[in-house]
């Protein structure tokens, strides 16, 4: 390939690498700091060492092309900045919000690091040893491809499961997409015809950045949608309508969430009745208190509008999966915020809970 190309080619990468590691570094500083995650920085250290790799296609581009321990060195650095370039991304994966379940428990393990990291150093040091000695070992020239396989095999499922978590499914399918382009061009780069690898990395690279800043605005949407209003900003209606079957569909429609006007939430009947009757006394009766039954109260001859905490747990988590979406949601940022919002316990541990949303903003059959 003629040195203009590559020179070309790697100020390019340079420049417009650089560009998205700031832009990824600045949507951290505003929105990632202040969730305390670190997700973000390791993509975008990711991506800092493609810019890092364009300026090693600079350097090399006006050298002795045909001395072979040169040659030897380019690859070297193209392999070193290719190396931590699936590190930085594997780094990043325990940050992620949504992970498959059947990769959490490996992704999500305090061996992680350990996981990736002897695989990283396994294909660094042979690597650094070609570099310095001129020595081309063919069983382990191209490592940095395996290891970036590896990275792939991983980030491809955690991506798809993040878009599709967020209800993004069109992103979802085009990382898929993207992975497998980014696959297929990692296999032709055994087969060494450069000008051609040097097209699929442009590609690639261009479509993965892109990738990363689409994850990073679902993120983005997800807080602004997720951040749930006050009580007096909710507003409640209770609905039943009767299927073609002759059976009866329990919904409850709640307005004054972010993102959407008006979200219909559909309930078994166990769960909307329990739910009417916060509603119910929250308008109809002076005393709009509902009492839990305590653990040790083995009388019978007493009634009690909770059976136990559990029941409340199984409204909140019905409300959150007609909400979200099932899986779509967590404990710390969507269950106790919504447990908060609508409930409110007495102060004096009687055991009691009521509705906050007011009494005017809720509408019953």
């Amino acid at each position: 390939m003629s040195a203009q190309i590559l020179s070309f080619y790697g100020w390019w990468q340079f420049s417009v690498c650089s560009f998205a590691f700031l832009a990824l570094v600045a949507i951290w500083y505003h929105i990632g700091r202040k969730q305390n995650d670190f997700g973000q920085i390791w993509l975008a250290f990711s991506v800092l060492c493609w810019s890092c790799s364009g300026l090693v296609e600079v350097y090399f581009a006006n050298q002795n092309s045909t001395d072979l321990l040169t040659s030897f060195r380019a690859d070297g650095w193209r392999s070193i900045f290719s190396l931590f370039n699936s590190l930085f991304i594997l780094c990043a994966l325990p940050w992620f919000k949504y992970i498959p379940k059947q990769l959490e428990p490996i992704i999500k393990s305090k061996f992680w690091y350990l996981i990736i990291g002897l695989p990283f150093l396994f294909s660094l040091l042979p690597t650094l040893s070609k570099m310095v000695t001129g020595n081309d070992i063919k069983l382990i020239a191209e490592l940095d491809v395996y290891y970036a396989l590896l990275t792939l095999g991983f980030l491809g499922f955690v991506l798809f499961a993040s878009f599709s978590k967020r209800r993004l499914q069109l992103l979802a399918y085009l990382s898929v997409v993207c992975i497998l382009f980014t696959f297929v061009a990692q296999i032709y780069k055994l087969t060494g015809s450069q000008i051609s690898l040097t097209l699929f990395s442009a590609i690639f690279k261009t479509s993965l950045i892109m990738i990363f800043f689409a994850l990073a605005l679902s993120w983005v949407k997800e807080l602004a949608e997720n951040v749930l209003p006050e009580p007096t900003h909710l507003f409640l209606k209770f609905d039943k309508q009767k299927l073609a079957t002759g059976k009866f569909q329990h919904l409850v429609h709640i307005k004054g969430m972010p993102g959407k006007e008006e979200r219909v939430v559909s309930l078994t009947p166990t769960m909307f009745n329990l739910f009417h009757k916060f509603a119910d006394k929250k308008i109809g009766a002076d005393e709009d208190w509902l009492e839990i039954k305590p653990k040790s109260d083995a009388r019978s001859e007493k009634m009690y509008d909770i059976s136990d905490h559990n029941q409340i747990k199984r409204l909140l988590i019905s409300l959150l999966d007609g909400i979200f979406g099932k899986g779509a949601w967590s404990t710390d940022q969507h269950l106790k915020p919504l447990k908060t919002t609508l409930f409110e316990m007495s102060e004096k541990r009687e055991r009691k809970i009521r509705l906050r949303v007011p009494a005017e903003n809720i509408s019953l059959i």
